[in-house]
C-alpha cells in the first residue's frame, strides 16, 4: 500500500483559519512557542519524578506507600511525555532549536526514542490521521478493532471489556519491542523511517542501555528482584494506560471518521486541514487543571491544525478554529467532558466489536 494523497482544496477554510491565527500573534505580539509557565511547569513536572525516582529506588517505603508512589510516577511519565517531550519533538517547546532538541530527548531517558517517535507521529500520525493502513496508532492488531475497515476477529466482541488492559501495556510494549522493531524494519508501517546517522545508532543504542541501567539493574540491586518486578509493571502498565487514553479519546470516537482512500486514485475525499478536523475531538477544554497535566492534548483539533504552536496557546486558537469551523458549517467534534468522551470510546469499541 502506498500512502494516500489529499484532495486539493475546495473552500479557502485552510487560508482563513491560517490568516486568523497568524493575525493573533501579531496582535498578540507573542511567540508561537512556549513561554515561562511551561518552562516553570516543565522544570516542577521533571524535578518531582526524579525526586520521586530517588525516593523509591534509594529510600525504600514501606510496600503500600511504595506502590501507590510508582503510580505517580507512571503518571508523571506519561506527564513529561505530555507537555516536554512531545512540545520538543514538535520544535514548539522553545524558540531555540538546542532546547527543543533537549527537551525532545526527554523520552529517551524514559526508556522510548525521539528519533523513531517523529517518524511515528509527527510524520505518519499527524499526515494520515485515522487512515486504516498507514496511521500506526490504528495498529493494535489482533487484539482490537479501532476502524471500520480492519478485519474483525472473535475476540473483539469483548474489545470493550479487556480494552483497559490492553491500553496500559502500551508503554512497555513501546520501550522493549516496538522501537526494536521499527530500527530493524526501518519503517513504521508502511512508511520508512529517515536514514539514521552514525549519532543517531548511537543514541538510540547509548539510551536503551542508559535506561536498563537506571529502571533496572540500580533498583533490582538496591531492592531486590521481586519488589523491583512488581513495581516496574505498576508504575510501566498505568504509564501506558494514560497515555493511550489520551490519544484514543481524541481519535478513537463514535462521532471521528476513519477515511478510506479511492481505490483507483488512492486519494482521500478532504483536503488535509478538513481531514484533520473530522478525524479528530476535543474533550473536558474547560477544565484547566487537566489541561495543565495533559500539555493541552485535550485540544487535540488545535494541536493537529497547528502542531509547531506550543500548547500553552491552543485555549486562544481554539476560539478562533472553532469560529472559522462556524463560518464555513464545517462540524468541530468536541465532549465538553471527560466521561462523556469515554463513552463514546467505549461505545465505539462496542460498535466495532459486535458490527
Amino acid at each position: 500500500m502506498a500512502t494516500p494523497k489529499f484532495s486539493r482544496p475546495k473552500i479557502n477554510f485552510n487560508q482563513v483559519v491560517k490568516l486568523r491565527v497568524s493575525e493573533y500573534f501579531k496582535a498578540q505580539n507573542i511567540a508561537r512557542s512556549g513561554n515561562s509557565q511551561l518552562f516553570i511547569k516543565a522544570a516542577i513536572i521533571v524535578v518531582s519524578f526524579v525526586l520521586l525516582y530517588i525516593h523509591l529506588v534509594f529510600f525504600t517505603p514501606h510496600w503500600i506507600l511504595g506502590l501507590f508512589e510508582c503510580l505517580i510516577l507512571g503518571a508523571l511519565t506519561a506527564f513529561i511525555g505530555f507537555n516536554v517531550m512531545h512540545d520538543g519533538a514538535h520544535g514548539s517547546f522553545s524558540d531555540r532549536p538546542w532546547v527543543n532538541t533537549l527537551a525532545g530527548m526527554s523520552i529517551n531517558f524514559l526508556g522510548a526514542n525521539v528519533f523513531m517517535w517523529k517518524t511515528k507521529h509527527n510524520v505518519v500520525h499527524h499526515s494520515f490521521t485515522n487512515v486504516d493502513g498507514v496511521d500506526d496508532d490504528l495498529n493494535a492488531r489482533p487484539f482490537l478493532r479501532l476502524s471500520p475497515s480492519q478485519k474483525k476477529f472473535k475476540i473483539h466482541q469483548f474489545q470493550h471489556y479487556y480494552f483497559i488492559f490492553t491500553y496500559s501495556l502500551l508503554y512497555l510494549y513501546w520501550v522493549f519491542f516496538t522501537d526494536y522493531k521499527k530500527y530493524v524494519t526501518g519503517k513504521v508501517g508502511i512508511v520508512p523511517i529517515q536514514k539514521m546517522k552514525l549519532s543517531d545508532h548511537i543514541s538510540f543504542w547509548g539510551f536503551k542501555a542508559l535506561h536498563l541501567v537506571l529502571f533496572v539493574a540500580i533498583p533490582v540491586y538496591m531492592v531486590g528482584w521481586v519488589p523491583w518486578l512488581v513495581g516496574f509493571l505498576v508504575y510501566g502498565l498505568f504509564a501506558g494506560l494514560v497515555l493511550t487514553l489520551v490519544f484514543q479519546l481524541a481519535h478513537s470516537l463514535e462521532e471521528t471518521a476513519f477515511p478510506v482512500p479511492e481505490p483507483v486514485s488512492n486519494c482521500l475525499e478532504d483536503e488535509w486541514m478538513i481531514h484533520q478536523i473530522r478525524t479528530t475531538a476535543n474533550f473536558a477544554t474547560g477544565y484547566k487543571t487537566l489541561t495543565w497535566f495533559l500539555g493541552g492534548l485535550n485540544f487535540q483539533i488545535e494541536h493537529h491544525l497547528f502542531p509547531k504552536v506550543s500548547h500553552i496557546h491552543y485555549p486562544a486558537l481554539s476560539k478562533i478554529i472553532k469560529q472559522t469551523c462556524k463560518d464555513y458549517n464545517i462540524q468541530y467534534l468536541e465532549h465538553r467532558q471527560l466521561r462523556r468522551a469515554f463513552i463514546s470510546h467505549f461505545r465505539h469499541l462496542r460498535g466495532l466489536g459486535n458490527a
